[in-house]
């Protein structure tokens, strides 16, 4: 595995980014750790220097496009970023109704504004230097669009296309893109919905299993198998013989909008 020091996480605060943050906490890991909620960062940092890495904290909202780019070629200049995870998401459905347009746009801004904002600052200089690893997390969600959560599905199924196209371009220069599509993980994301979730699995686990296929530079990481295959079998089909299917799903809650 590809030894990386210089890190940036988004959504750090909670979820699977603060799990994806301690994964690479290890001694001599430079942490940057971006996040609205500064108390929840710090005790994140805390936890990484337990283990004997450098965390530093990034009180910054990922749509804030200046604020990011400023902030990101700052840690560049110092220390050149070894690999940067765009994590940062949130996620609402219909709540068996329909969207509102607020609602809509939210979460385009974060999830996809919000992962243009993280990556696309530094890769000027990842080619340059011909290194450099970009990780986007993207979610099982955006392999079929689901009418449960048309826009979440929608925002992961941009960055999810996006990134592995870019890999095809960034290849050619030495710089690795990953996307990583997971199945249902135990964070306060999921914890709102009111439904079954099959192969629910700890935050903890799928950052381990995302730390260990990124350091084998696997294109795209979707997990668990057992999730991904029926649902990757089921988006080969024609919507004609799926659209019955689909529309049976539970509904996401709307509204209240749930940092990843």
């Amino acid at each position: 595995m590809k030894i990386v020091k210089t890190i940036v996480i988004t959504g750090a605060s909670s979820g699977l980014g603060a799990a994806l943050a301690r994964a690479y906490a290890r001694p001599g890991a430079q942490l940057h750790l971006f996040g609205r909620n500064a108390e929840r960062l710090t005790q994140i940092a805390n936890l990484c220097a337990e283990n004997e890495a450098r965390a530093e904290i990034h009180t910054i909202d990922v749509t804030d496009r200046g604020a990011m780019k400023e902030r990101l070629l700052a840690i560049d200049r110092q220390t050149p970023i070894d690999l940067v995870i765009a994590n940062a998401g949130i996620s609402a459905g219909t709540g068996g109704t329909t969207e509102d347009n607020e609602q809509v746009r939210r979460i385009f801004a974060t999830n996809v504004d919000g992962v243009l904002n993280t990556i696309q600052p530094l890769i000027e200089h990842m080619v340059a230097r011909k290194r450099g690893q970009i990780a986007i997390i993207s979610s099982l969600a955006g392999i079929r669009g689901l009418p449960s959560c048309p826009a979440y599905s929608a925002s992961k199924a941009s960055v999810r296309y996006y990134g592995e196209a870019l890999r095809g371009v960034l290849g050619k220069h030495g710089v690795r893109v990953n996307v990583v599509c997971p199945g249902y993980i135990d964070t306060p994301m999921t914890r709102v919905n009111d439904f079954p979730m099959p192969l629910m699995m700890s935050a903890d686990k799928a950052a381990s299993i995302i730390m260990h296929r990124l350091g084998k530079n696997h294109s795209r990481i979707a997990f668990p198998l057992a999730l991904h295959t029926p649902i990757w079998l089921l988006s080969c089909l024609s919507p004609a013989l799926t659209d019955w299917f689909f529309a049976r799903l539970p509904a996401k809650p709307a509204c209240k909008t749930t940092s990843l």
